[in-house]
């Protein structure tokens, strides 16, 4: 086979005409040859740092979306699925990826639970780490987000970041705001990427103690802006991620936007394109081509190196992506699942208080990071509840594992001014969250959701609206279109309700995200992400 375009080669910073030869798989021939083709041929898009379930799609699914924005390889934690299923999530991820000829790379869950403050599927212990990393298919040992356990020398943290070393695999970190002799403790424990920066300098401090910093561009985390700047001087240790991207999203782009967006800001092409296509194949050893004689044959043909429109995406030669057309085959699999809670009532969710003031999480649109912020409460009949003046809304977070009490917040930001919404997808431990204007209507939430044992509602004052999610609660079994369309159009009724945030399902499912500060809450309570302790909605 033969491919004629522009041949951008990373590596010695040069566009040229030429002939690619490509047999079994392999490029075995690139020569310099004039031809009328100007297109643009080079190395795949690698998202340096997913989780595949985040797009709601099985990896089968979520490659045939990808390809088409030239995304040939994935730096993948299948953290969400593991906390929900244990040591089968892992499995079957994989087991269903290889199906695929896309290069999926998936790491084992450093974290499950992530935290010992709230109540998940499954445990991922020290001995399961040693087991996972002697594995070929694990590539690497998934975002450190203990970092407090890596501070403190807790023995079982230290123990899975001893067994990474010994199996000679990266590890990855989530340390967001980590600085000063903490983060020169977390690196020199052997953690070797970030991709929670949320400022410049933050980023810059972590590259000049030698750490590789991950450009992170998802659905509700957006740090692109924050640290494009970084970029010119130190393209050699930074790579583009998405971490978490909803189907719609996808549908839209992926790490080729991010090309797009740099060369746009005027950032040399050659550096941008070794951040996005060479970076994570060198740091994590992938088996992914770069474009050189003898490398698989992973390429794809763009339009300009501007846009970065895709017109065909190879792997392993295989062309995958044909000018509009996916050519990659359905995968049969079984729905994995559990999901053990009970409906239930209105009265569940009173919280019984004459407190002034309370303990409020202020969402941040488009970060994970929130604030605490301290609020007047609105009492009625000895219970606390929402105040959509003020926009203080009551959330709550159900146990889906067992039954139990639900746990009690309130957040600001959110916006609704009727109803309420609720998911399945609430990291990490992808318990029940809900967030609206009154008890009865998070009831009705969080019941529509233990009905369809997982999925992401909206109930207005005059409609209902769920889309299912069978495949561990929080991925759908159907095909990226449909579940993208349905996703969007949750998305679109949420905002009808009120919402001003730019992706709020995406939003809400990171509100019970612990090791994330400042406060968070968990279906155990109320969670100060500083400090790492349970804190008191109620201020005395």
């Amino acid at each position: 086979m033969k491919l004629q375009g522009n041949i951008v080669d990373i590596q010695k910073q040069r566009i040229y005409k030429g002939e690619i030869i490509i047999e079994s798989g392999k490029i075995v021939a690139i020569t310099e040859k004039n031809h009328s083709n100007n297109n643009y041929i080079l190395p795949g898009f690698i998202d340096a740092h997913i989780h595949i379930e985040s797009s709601m799609l099985v990896p089968s699914e979520f490659a045939k979306l990808a390809v088409c924005h030239g995304t040939v390889s994935t730096v993948s934690d299948p953290h969400e699925i593991v906390n929900v299923l244990g040591v089968k999530g892992v499995e079957f991820m994989i087991d269903n990826g290889k199906q695929t000829p896309f290069k999926f790379n998936f790491g084992a869950p450093s974290c499950v639970p992530a935290t010992s403050f709230e109540s998940a599927g499954a445990v991922i212990d020290s001995e399961a780490i040693k087991t996972l990393m002697a594995n070929p298919d694990i590539k690497y040992l998934a975002e450190m987000m203990n970092y407090p356990g890596v501070l403190f020398d807790d023995e079982e943290v230290l123990k899975k970041i001893a067994w990474a070393k010994h199996n000679n695999k990266p590890i990855d970190g989530h340390a967001p705001g980590l600085r000063g002799d903490d983060i020169t403790k977390y690196i020199a424990a052997g953690i070797s990427t970030d991709h929670e920066c949320f400022t410049y300098n933050e980023a810059l401090e972590k590259l000049q103690k030698g750490m590789k910093v991950i450009i992170r561009e998802g659905s509700a985390a957006k740090n692109f802006n924050a640290l494009i700047d970084l970029l010119p001087e130190h393209f050699e240790n930074m790579m583009f991620c998405s971490d978490d991207k909803h189907p719609d999203d996808l549908l839209l782009g992926h790490i080729n936007q991010l090309c797009a967006r740099a060369v746009a800001r005027g950032l040399d092409v050659f550096k941008v394109l070794q951040v996005a296509c060479l970076n994570p194949v060198n740091h994590y050893n992938l088996d992914v081509g770069t474009l050189q004689i003898g490398d698989d044959a992973d390429c794809i043909i763009v339009e300009d190196l501007k846009h970065f429109k895709t017109l065909q995406t190879y792997i392993n030669g295989e062309l995958v992506y044909d000018f509009g057309k996916v050519n990659i085959k359905d995968v049969t699999f079984k729905n994995l699942n559990n999901f053990n809670c009970n409906k239930k009532e209105v009265s569940d969710f009173r919280f019984e208080s004459s407190a002034q003031k309370i303990r409020v999480i202020e969402c941040n649109d488009g970060e994970l990071v929130t604030n605490e912020i301290i609020a007047d409460s609105l009492i009625k009949n000895g219970n606390l509840i929402s105040n959509t003046d003020n926009d203080v809304l009551k959330m709550t977070v159900v146990n889906r594992y067992n039954n139990a009490k639900p746990a009690i917040a309130f957040i600001k930001n959110f916006g609704l001014k009727e109803g309420a919404i609720a998911s399945s997808v609430g990291h990490d431990s992808h318990n029940i969250i809900a967030v609206g204007v009154d008890d009865a209507s998070i009831c009705k939430a969080v019941n529509a959701i233990v009905n369809a044992k997982g999925g992401i509602c909206a109930i207005s004052t005059s409609r209902e609206k769920t889309v299912a999610l069978p495949v561990a609660g929080i991925m759908s079994d159907k095909d990226g279109e449909t579940i993208g369309k349905q996703y969007a159009q949750l998305d679109k009724m949420a905002k009808q309700m009120g919402s001003k945030l730019n992706a709020p399902y995406m939003s809400l499912s990171f509100m019970a995200l612990l090791v994330i500060p400042a406060l968070k809450l968990s279906d155990k309570g109320l969670f100060n992400g500083k400090n790492f302790k349970f804190t008191k909605l109620e201020v005395s």
